[in-house]
This record gives C-alpha cells, sequence and structure tokens, in this order.
C-alpha cells in the first residue's frame, strides 16, 4: 500500500479554490444556493471513469478538499476581500519588474488579505468522511475511486477541482504505465515537458513517477517524489559550438562530472560515425549516447543498406549498426538511448524484434488522450438518490482517510 502523499507538497492556491474562483461557476452557485437556504443534505459522492487506467492524483484531490471543504461566515465580507486580492496579486505582477519596494508592500497587503479571509473561513473537511483507492493502482472502467460522504453544501464547489486533477494525473500515468510495459524492463525517460505547459510540470512529473518512468527532464518534475532532473546535451548547445558534437560532450562532461554523459549523435545526420567520434574522445567517462534522427531523414549511415526496412528515423537498423559500430572498436559499456516519436506500440514492436536499445525517452505521446472521471450524488440523507442510470457501486478496495 502506497504512503500517501502529505498535502503539504502542493502549492495549493487556497484561497481561489475556497472562493470557487477556479470552479465552473454553476458549482459554486448550487453551494451558495444551498447555503443561502440552509439546505445541508447528507450525500455520498461517488467518482469513477470509463477504461482501464492507473489512478493518479487521488493525493492531490485529498489534498483540496482538506484545505477548500468549508464555508465563509461573511460572505458578502469574503466577496469584498477576495476581490481586493486578486487585485493585490494583479497589482504585485505589475510591478515585480518595475518597482522592487512597491512590489514588496503589494506582497505585504496579499499576506494581510489572505489572512483576514483566512479568519473567515470554517474548514469543515472534519465533517466529511472519505475513502479512495491509492494513487498508482489499476482501475477498471466505471470502478469507483473515491466516496465523499457529508453535507453537500461544504464541498460542492470543488467538483471541478478534485475531477480535472484526476483526469490529468491519470492520463500521464497511465501513459507512462504503458511505455514502460512496452519497454519490458528497459528504462524510460519522461521527455515531454516542451510539449504543454509550464505550471504543470510537478504534478505531471509525480504521475510519470507512479506510472514507473525512471528519470524527468526538469527539477520541477521530481520535486513531489523528492527526485532530480536527468538530461543529455541538447542540439542548441552543440550548435552554439559550430555544430561540433565532441566538443560540445567534452565541454558538458567538464562542467558536470557527476551527471550520466550522455552524447546526442544525431547534428550531422551520421549517428553510428559521431556516436564513434564521442565514445574515442571519452571513452569510459561516455555513459550513452542518444539517437533523435528526425522521422523525415535518413541517417547517412543507412543510406547504403537500404532495402526492405522503412529507412526513416530511429530504426532498428541504425540502432543495430550503431551499437555493432561501438562493439567493434570496444566501446561495449556505452548504452544507446532512443527517442523521437516513439509510444508503446513502436517500443512493443522494437522489443520483439530484439533491437539493442538501452532506454526509452518518450515525449509528446504521454500527453495523449483522455482519462474523464465522474461524480455522482448516490446517496441523499441516508436514501439511495441518483440520477437516472446511475447508482451506489461499493468497492472493498477504497481505503478511508
Amino acid at each position: 500500500m502506497r504512503p500517501r502523499l502529505d498535502s503539504s507538497v502542493f502549492d495549493l492556491p487556497v484561497q481561489e479554490l475556497r472562493r470557487g474562483y477556479l470552479s465552473d461557476v454553476y458549482f459554486w452557485r448550487q453551494k451558495v444556493v444551498l447555503e443561502r437556504n440552509n439546505i445541508h443534505p447528507d450525500v455520498t459522492m461517488q467518482l469513477f471513469q470509463k477504461k482501464d487506467a492507473i489512478i493518479c492524483g487521488v493525493d492531490e484531490a485529498i489534498a483540496v478538499l482538506k484545505v477548500a471543504s468549508g464555508f465563509y461566515t461573511d460572505y458578502s465580507r469574503a466577496y469584498t476581500l477576495f476581490d481586493r486580492l486578486m487585485e493585490i496579486k494583479k497589482q504585485s505582477r505589475h510591478s515585480f519588474l518595475s518597482n522592487k519596494q512597491e512590489y514588496i508592500d503589494w506582497v505585504q497587503q496579499k499576506v494581510e488579505v489572505s489572512q483576514e479571509l483566512d479568519s473567515l473561513w470554517v474548514n469543515g473537511f472534519s465533517d466529511l468522511k472519505v475513502e479512495a483507492l491509492f494513487d498508482g493502482d489499476r482501475i477498471s472502467p466505471y470502478e469507483t475511486v473515491m466516496l465523499i460522504r457529508g453535507n453537500a453544501s461544504l464541498f460542492a464547489h470543488l467538483e471541478t477541482i478534485y475531477l480535472g486533477i484526476l483526469a490529468r494525473r491519470t492520463r500521464i500515468a497511465t501513459n507512462v504505465r504503458r511505455v514502460v510495459e512496452a519497454a519490458n524492463g528497459k528504462t524510460v525517460l519522461y521527455f515531454p515537458a516542451r510539449f504543454d505547459h509550464w505550471a504543470i510540470q510537478g504534478g505531471d512529473g509525480y504521475a510519470a513517477h507512479i506510472g514507473g518512468a525512471a528519470g524527468v527532464s526538469t527539477d520541477a518534475q521530481g520535486e513531489w517524489w523528492g527526485a532530480g532532473a536527468s538530461g543529455t546535451i541538447p542540439h542548441a548547445l552543440i550548435a552554439s559550438l559550430g555544430g561540433d558534437t565532441v566538443r560540445a560532450t567534452t565541454l558538458f562532461n567538464q562542467t558536470y562530472p557527476e551527471a550520466n554523459l550522455v552524447a546526442l549523435v544525431d547534428f550531422d545526420n551520421d549517428c553510428v560515425e559521431t556516436s564513434l567520434q564521442c565514445a574515442r574522445a571519452m571513452g569510459s567517462k561516455l555513459w550513452g549516447v542518444r539517437l533523435d534522427t528526425s522521422e523525415n531523414l535518413v541517417d547517412k549511415s543507412i543510406v547504403p543498406v537500404m532495402g526492405t526496412f522503412k529507412p526513416t528515423g530511429v530504426n532498428p537498423k541504425l540502432i543495430e549498426l550503431t551499437r555493432k559500430a561501438l562493439d567493434r572498436e570496444g566501446f561495449s559499456h556505452v548504452r544507446i538511448v532512443a527517442s523521437g516519436g516513439f509510444n508503446p506500440e513502436r517500443i512493443a514492436a522494437f522489443e520483439a524484434a530484439g533491437v539493442p536499445v538501452d532506454a526509452y525517452g518518450v515525449g509528446s505521446y504521454l500527453m495523449q488522450g483522455s482519462f474523464d472521471y465522474t461524480a455522482d450524488i448516490v446517496h441523499v440523507n441516508g436514501e439511495p438518490l441518483a440520477k437516472f442510470g446511475r447508482k451506489y457501486n461499493a468497492n472493498p478496495r477504497l481505503v478511508a482517510i
């Protein structure tokens, strides 16, 4: 059983969550309608999704419930303060580059307004009962993954938030797990940071870890689970050094001697020769070479042997030629990392054919697909009551929070 992450791990926008600022407005309005009319039904909210998947985002969703379930004692005052908080945040962003002292003053005001908002908030999480699966659990279509029981007005405004968290994190974890399983024990490196917004890196990196990725490319992606970033030499460094891959590899090693030295060898579209040049220059220091040939190009070393196979991109023959060339010159310790358009099907085909790849770098595939979650009230005041077609679905695997 995986330990749950502490709520302090997540950098949650607490005031925005409590006010419903990030929620679909109808959920906030539901909360207000219930409270203004003194209606506080005891409900069971049931969460599920419709695919075989690896669940992730559970601990984050629980953290949201912990900090943002509840109510304001004075809504009129809370609205005024929250609007003021949003204005302060805008002004502080504006002054950050132009007037540092003014920025500090705005930050102090932000703290003061947040504290006053806190004084108006009554936390309601202790009045809720939550049962849930664990991040990393394998789930089936329509399986109940979480139950939230208690006064509906305490958490009605949070449905958008916890469903979105689960959908996003489950997508990443499931995609990574599919790649990891296809890789048959080989190392999988998580490389999709450039394909999505920077703000989601922390949670996505954690989801990749849950899915089984062995490494991530940004420090933010490793923050939640205590890992650092790892990465190879970028094409941009090679270009900045006049297209000299060997020099780039040498300088990288001199600057970061503690890092696994992986040379990026496709800059000149001659992976075999460039791999050998780097291996000769670096010897035992060279941990590996990464092949990242564009899917629209044919590597120079492939041209003489073209025939019955698809010659473009990082193909099995290119990997084999690189492996044989390295072994022939005594560089059998140098590992081969393959990247560029890999997905579970392509990796599985490489593994079935015994292609000598040591690690796969996977990027854009890991962001694809959707794993949408649904939340339904299925009990009200102890009696079954649900939207037509939905009903309570007990799950003995759920564990109380």
